[in-house]
């Protein structure tokens, strides 16, 4: 079983240690690979000598693994691949698994962290907020304006405009204007790309009421090869006190996105 690999060749490993985020995503496709080969099934002694992973760092991949449905444990303690990877590398109906998979992922965080998740990408020059998981506890915030519309305003929008060049970022401004939707809202274009240039890729961007009175927001990149997304949450202002510690735990565990993204 072929899986898609990230750019660059993963082996041997650069001299520098990677980000903690795409290093696990790295890592988690070579321990695939390394089952994928063994289809009568591998333990994890054999897995951490093919794959070079200390035993630490190879338990707790193993775990995630197993969580998302990748690996399947047998009775022997051997590792075989799981469900969702052969739904997810099969070529038969992708976009369905990957669609399932990736609402399981985000409930799954939707719980962890206590806020609506969402998962968007950039695609043919618009915002699409493709999947959402909510709930009672945690409802989603009220679409007043059309995300596409209100790019400049949100988490959401200014994450996926941060992936884009230069040249992007003022080809969208030039079709979606900067309009006042709140106090907050930021309508200076050159004030915004600024913003923009200035915002580091590991910290996740916020939306402090920008887009809607009463909602605060958070949203962290998820990159698989030449993709533009982000997973992204909301809190009503009565918890913005929450929206820093929940931003760095939806960072932590944007992991398994990306790898179903990738695979």
């Amino acid at each position: 079983m072929a899986l898609l690999q990230p750019s660059g060749d993963p082996s041997p490993e650069p001299e520098r240690e990677p980000a903690a985020l795409f290093g696990s995503v790295r890592y988690a496709l070579r321990v695939l690979e390394c089952v994928a080969r063994h289809r009568d099934g591998i333990h994890q002694e054999e897995i951490s000598r093919e794959t070079e992973l200390p035993p630490s760092r190879l338990s707790h991949l193993l775990r995630m693994l197993r969580r998302e449905g990748y690996l399947h444990r047998l009775t022997d303690d051997s590792y075989v691949v799981g469900e969702a990877l052969v739904l997810l590398g099969s070529g038969v109906d992708r976009a369905r698994a990957l669609r399932e998979q990736l609402q399981r992922t985000l409930t799954e965080l939707r719980d962890t962290v206590g806020a609506a998740i969402y998962f968007a990408r950039y695609h043919d020059g618009e915002l699409e907020t493709t999947q959402v998981a909510d709930g009672p506890r945690t409802p989603s915030v009220n679409q007043w304006v059309d995300f596409r519309s209100a790019v400049h305003a949100t988490a959401i929008g200014k994450c996926l405009l941060s992936q884009l060049d230069h040249d992007g970022r003022r080809d969208h401004l030039s079709r979606h204007k900067t309009a006042r939707l709140t106090s907050r809202t930021i309508t200076d274009e050159q004030l915004l790309l600024n913003t923009l240039d200035r915002q580091p890729p590991t910290v996740p961007m916020l939306d402090l009421q920008e887009y809607a009175v009463g909602t605060v927001c958070a949203a962290v990149p998820v990159t698989a090869g030449s993709s533009v997304s982000c997973l992204a949450l909301s809190l009503p202002v009565g918890e913005a006190h929450r929206l820093r510690r929940a931003a760095e735990t939806l960072s932590k565990q944007a992991a398994p996105v990306m790898l179903s993204l990738a695979i």
